[in-house]
């Protein structure tokens, strides 16, 4: 029997950076935690027990912090490619490396309603994210949001569908609309303004969906996905994943009450949830 290895890769995950930039009248902040992953010829450690080809993932997380202090962050996508040209350059045996961050997102606490230069409060659940794929012949980028909580209380329709003998669910011509937005794109090739395409895209994704008068949530996630692929030409595809955040009606008739669409039960568990890539053509 021949035992051959197959697809393999290594890495370090979890790794946490607060990036501080001291400006002269305001600070930054970026906070990132980032996952790194090499392929390429690494077959030996494996068979053999060889390290030789090995760099230590504890290397790779020291790399994270002494880059951070060589380099600005600018944008999540901009820090990863910099860590992927310096273990690409610096490691012949890697073919390809990966680096994917998760972005803490936070904003700025404004006193009277001005923004103070050097103090934040987390944004909440919402992160945005970013993965870089690079080899010698070149760099995948990708970016993207997670968590966008959005809710909407009309315009929101679900009729139509099958109905078998397990089937209970009743057509609703107005209901509450909600999901936690998941949306990850790839850019084109070329000179892109990170910072400005992401919040861009966040901004369409949302107008588009509170503006869209809804007959499902899969026609909803499609006119999304459009808007933005039409309003940005940087945009090659986006992938959007959007749960079905149910809010049931109470049920108030034991109590002699009525209910026209205003007292609801959350509920997190079960739901549906709606996945598409949209492409150009």
């Amino acid at each position: 029997m021949t035992i051959r290895l197959g697809q393999n890769n290594y890495g370090k995950s979890r790794v946490r950076l607060l990036r501080v930039s001291r400006g002269k009248d305001q600070h930054e902040i970026h906070e990132l935690t980032l996952a790194i992953r090499f392929e390429g010829d690494f077959e030996t450690a494996h068979t053999r027990g060889d390290n030789s080809k090995i760099l230590p993932t504890d290397t790779m997380k020291n790399t994270v912090y002494a880059l951070a202090r060589k380099n600005p962050v600018d944008s999540a996508e901009q820090f990863c490619g910099v860590l992927t040209d310096h273990f690409l350059g610096g490691n012949p045996q890697a073919q390809s490396v990966r680096v994917h961050c998760v972005e803490q997102l936070w904003t700025r606490i404004a006193p009277g309603g001005k923004p103070d230069p050097h103090a934040f409060v987390r944004a909440g659940e919402e992160r945005r994210t970013a993965v870089v794929t690079a080899t010698r012949a070149g760099a995948a980028i990708q970016a993207g949001v997670r968590n966008l909580i959005a809710l909407k209380t009309t315009k929101s329709a679900f009729e139509g569908f099958i109905r078998d003998p397990y089937t209970t669910l009743k057509e609703d011509r107005n209901r509450i609309l909600s999901t936690a937005i998941r949306a990850d794109w790839l850019y084109a090739a070329g000179k892109i303004d990170f910072n400005g395409a992401w919040e861009g895209i966040r901004r369409t994704l949302l107008e588009t969906f509170a503006a869209h008068q809804s007959l499902s949530l899969q026609q909803t996630l499609y006119d999304m996905g459009e808007a933005v692929l039409e309003q940005f030409d940087s945009i090659r595809e986006i992938r959007l994943s959007m749960p079905n955040k149910h809010y049931n009606l109470a049920d108030l008739s034991p109590f002699g009450m009525t209910n026209p669409g205003e007292v609801f039960i959350p509920t997190d568990e079960p739901h549906g949830l709606i996945e598409a890539t949209l492409r150009r053509a």
